[in-house]
């Protein structure tokens, strides 16, 4: 089913039928919808209170815990989409995989895979290793109405390179020596994560979810040959495998210019933009018949609000002419950003585009 054909049962008609939905199908919209990538989480206090002596990966195997910081956003800012509260690496911890969420490192993996003994490792991921996401998604669908619910998960090429670099890395040295050299047990690495990532978003939207998001976010660091014949179809299975659901799929990467052709072709109903790139140079690239997604610079955010006025009507000027748009920054919301600019922005953006 396309994201333009009617909704199942399984979607409400006014969940359906709104803003954002309605952006993702590229339909006519009351106003611009927005929401802000992390807009759960590090920048509310009222976060940091409810996780305060929980460890970030426990803290996403909590329902109640996931559910309530999920809706803290929308509750404080007005947005027209909430995000499921959750980490790319949850779905690899699921699995069985030895890693753990470091502060101020992020995702560190005990043993890295680099071998092809090492994807034995990657077993497949069933919808029991992460109840706790249907049950999460259960309270939230429940609480938010007509407001739509975003899953996500972290696409092939970021897992990748997580789990061979053993955490962050700037160069991705180890990651890419495995690509270029020994490229059929990479394409079998990333075939094994795509399986994996597929089944965790099916889990996502059985469970309730409206839309979903893939991230890609360390796939700036590719040139377009090398993300087209060693990243390009593993995204693709990825986006293939729940295009039956019907539900609106966004892909988003940091540091794409160069690759948002190639994005749009991996099969997503909308491609998120970085700040890098103007929106209407973007819809170029990309080229017809999909929606965009973005695309404010986060650091905008700690100007006084004239000057982040001024530079959203720069962004809503560049979308005028695209087929659907949602609002978003072009990357997460900062740690130190102050949640009263983000509800100011949501309602800015409301009123400067509401019809």
């Amino acid at each position: 089913m396309s994201v333009n054909q009617s909704p199942t049962g399984q979607q409400p008609t006014a969940t359906y039928d709104s803003a954002f939905m309605k952006a993702c199908r590229r339909e006519p919209v009351p106003h611009t919808p927005v929401w802000f990538m992390r807009q759960a989480g590090r920048s509310l206090p009222e976060y940091h209170k409810v996780r305060e002596g929980v460890p970030m990966l426990e803290s996403c195997t909590r329902p109640e815990l996931v559910a309530e910081i999920t809706l803290q956003p929308v509750r404080r800012h007005g947005v027209d989409a909430a995000v499921y509260f959750s980490d790319i690496v949850v779905p690899l911890k699921a699995i069985g995989i030895d890693l753990d969420i470091k502060p101020g490192v992020g995702p560190v993996v005990e043993k890295p895979i680099r071998t092809r003994a090492d994807l034995a490792r990657l077993r497949d991921l069933t919808p029991d290793d992460v109840s706790y996401v249907t049950e999460a998604i259960g309270l939230l669908t429940a609480e938010l109405g007509p407001t739509p619910l975003i899953g996500f998960a972290g696409a092939p090429f970021t897992l990748a390179s997580y789990l061979v670099e053993g955490g962050p890395s700037r160069t991705y040295e180890n990651a890419k020596a495995i690509m270029y050299g020994d490229p059929e047990l990479w394409a079998d690495l990333l075939d094994r994560l795509a399986e994996i990532t597929a089944a965790f978003l099916k889990v996502q939207i059985e469970a309730g979810a409206s839309a979903v998001q893939l991230f890609d976010s360390w796939a700036g660091a590719l040139a377009p040959a090398d993300y087209r014949r060693s990243v390009l179809p593993a995204s693709a299975k990825v986006l293939k495998a729940v295009e039956g659901y019907g539900v609106p799929r966004i892909h988003f990467g940091v540091g794409t210019g160069e690759l948002l052709q190639l994005m749009g072709e991996a099969g997503a109903d909308v491609v998120g933009v970085d700040y890098r790139v103007a929106l209407d140079e973007a819809a170029r690239r990309v080229g017809p018949g999909k929606a965009l997604q973005g695309n404010l610079d986060p650091a905008v955010l700690f100007a006084p609000t004239s000057a982040v006025e001024a530079k959203t009507r720069e962004v809503l000027e560049d979308a005028k002419n695209l087929e659907g748009h949602i609002f978003n920054l072009g990357h997460g919301v900062m740690p130190s950003t102050d949640p009263d600019a983000l509800t100011r922005l949501t309602e800015f953006v409301h009123t400067e585009t509401a019809r």
